[in-house]
Parts: C-alpha cells; structure tokens; sequence
C-alpha cells in the first residue's frame, strides 16, 4: 500500500504533462491541416 504513495502522484504528473502538450499541440496548429500531408505525399513533385 505504501506504493501507491509514489505512483498515484507520478501517475497524475505524467498525465498532466501529456494533456498540456496536448493542449499546446492543438494551440500551436499542429491539427489545423490533417489531410494535405497525406496528399502531399501522394503525389511528391521531383
């Protein structure tokens, strides 16, 4: 039981930091454009 001491708090930080880069992903406009990468990549020019 003492360990849940330690991993309950490790747990939350861990999911914090995920959800703040998360959040600074989607602020930032990684996900404005999700379909002209996969185009691009289609029909490279060379």
């Amino acid at each position: 039981m003492n360990i849940l001491i330690l991993t309950v708090p490790m747990a939350i930080l861990i999911s914090a930091a995920f959800a703040g880069a998360f959040l600074w992903a989607v602020k930032s406009g990684q996900f404005e454009d999700l379909e002209t990468p996969s185009h691009r990549a289609l029909y490279d020019e060379k």
